[in-house]
């Protein structure tokens, strides 16, 4: 006769064959789930560019426990926050929330303060090494170099503003000719391209104060042996000509403050308007780079060559210029190949224009210096991932990667990212959403407008609001005041 075991509520018989689970195991679990689902759809994006192992939650210190807002999610959050056409906190926090309530049973508060304490523990360190990898993990034939099959480094400065607090004045203060509390804080940045891909390479920052040579000398470690350096009359130095010289680093920047040498001062004449130069030193100075020692240590002379390009096309404010380079051989380097080579040297203002007007990084939005250098650095982070995505498209369709849009190519992800979220865990459904990312970027590009010369004018006008000549509790007590007489009179 078989036996049957007698029914017990409350038990379940295959339950008590088997060891309990301890709380640990269980809590394991719970931050095993809050993990998978608590990624923003940007990673299976961006997962090749910006790797899993720069994201991984620190050993202890901040970051180091599992929580909605871990190192991974509060990174794609502020990336998200920064391609965002909004760009406040608030929105990633809803979207965030939206995604949350989508893929999981998990609940958040539409409050920014614990995405902003979670986004001010992230380290400056780890950034610095996630944009290095973004920017040295292109891999770029060398059909696509612009000279001779080598890397040209394209170099320009810009100006950047930012909330008016005093920690941010401190650090950097407003143009002395404004009032205070009626400017903002500006920044120099000073920026390193690579100008086959569009990739910012390294940049450096500084105040009112610093002219773009000095912060150009904090970035030597980004040039290599065999790169070419490309910049505005602004670089004409013979310091730094030679110190990268010794780097085994061409120049191709505009003569400045020198007169040009003529063909009965030249030391030969290479071809018509290119001739073979010797560029002297000049006389130490008190407020000289170096010590007058070591000023007098430098090379006497430079051997170097002297272009003159004459401007036919209308539109340009200057009907010729001269070319110095340390790039002498004719017969690989003509002249009308280094001419070409610094007509693009203009790429390097519409990165910036990427950067400061179709991402809106020309007005900074933190409020302390240590969050300043993280969200100039998040943009950057961001700027060089969708550089990928494009030179990935460009490649893979053999086109110019400068002839796709970069406003074209943000757009798309803005709209791909409500469905990379969606399907943030279907493989299958991310890669055909990535295709058709991809697909929209390789349709949009760029007319083919050689020489085009537009004025830089506004047709619409601006509100006519009074401008804030004082700060603005004095101007609100001048207001009031004045109703006040009215009122009396």
């Amino acid at each position: 006769m078989k036996y049957t075991a007698p029914f017990l509520p409350g038990l379940h018989l295959q339950s008590l064959r088997k060891k309990p689970r301890s709380t640990a195991q269980i809590m394991a679990d719970e931050m095993m789930h809050k993990k998978d689902k608590s990624l923003l759809g940007l990673k299976a994006c961006f997962g090749r560019f910006i790797p899993e192992s720069f994201l991984k939650n620190n050993v202890k210190g901040h970051h180091s426990r599992h929580r909605i807002f871990s190192k991974e999610t509060t990174f794609w959050a502020f990336f998200s926050q920064i391609i965002d056409a909004d760009g406040g906190c608030a929105e990633v926090v809803k979207k965030l929330k939206t995604y949350l309530a989508f893929n999981s049973d998990q609940s958040l508060s539409v409050s920014t303060g614990s995405y902003c304490k979670a986004r001010k523990k992230l380290e400056e360190t780890d950034m610095v090494e996630i944009l290095q990898h973004t920017s040295e993990s292109f891999h770029v034939n060398l059909d696509d170099q612009p000279l001779a099959g080598r890397r040209v480094i394209v170099v320009d400065g810009t100006g950047l503003s930012m909330p008016d607090t005093s920690e941010n004045q401190d650090e950097w203060p407003q143009i002395s000719s404004q009032k205070t509390g009626c400017g903002f804080p500006t920044m120099r940045l000073l920026g390193c391209f690579d100008l086959a891909t569009g990739a910012i390479l390294s940049y450096a920052v500084g105040n009112k104060k610093k002219h773009e040579l000095p912060l150009l000398r904090q970035q030597e470690g980004t040039f290599k042996e065999g790169d070419i350096f490309l910049g505005d009359k602004g670089f004409c130095s013979f310091y730094d000509v030679d110190r990268l010289r010794e780097k085994g680093v061409d120049s191709v920047i505009p003569l400045a403050r020198r007169i040009p040498k003529t063909e009965q001062t030249c030391i030969k004449k290479l071809a018509n308007n290119d001739l073979l130069i010797r560029w002297e030193r000049p006389a130490w100075y008190k407020k000289a780079l170096l010590p007058k020692d070591e000023w007098n240590q430098l090379p006497k002379e430079l051997l170097l060559r002297q272009i003159k390009v004459d401007i036919e096309q209308p539109g340009f404010r200057v009907k010729s210029f001269y070319i110095i380079t340390t790039l002498l051989d004719p017969l690989i380097y003509s002249a009308k190949s280094i001419a070409d080579l610094y007509y693009r040297r203009w790429s390097v203002e519409l990165f910036f224009r990427d950067l400061k007007t179709t991402t809106k990084m020309d007005i900074l939005r933190c409020k302390s210096p240590a969050m300043i250098r993280k969200e100039l650095l998040m943009y950057f982070i961001a700027y060089n991932a969708i550089r990928h995505l494009i030179y990935e498209t460009a490649h893979a369709h053999e086109k110019d990667p400068m002839r796709l849009s970069y406003k074209g190519a943000l757009q798309a992800l803005r709209q791909a990212e409500v469905y990379f979220n969606r399907a943030a865990l279907c493989p299958s459904e991310i890669l055909r959403i990535r295709e058709n990312l991809l697909d929209s970027i390789r349709t949009n590009i760029i007319p083919f407008r050689p020489g085009r010369s537009e004025p830089r004018c506004l047709k619409r006008r601006l509100k006519p609001y009074q401008l804030l000549t004082l700060h603005r509790h004095e101007m609100i007590e001048i207001k009031h005041r004045s109703k006040y007489n009215a009122k009396a009179a």
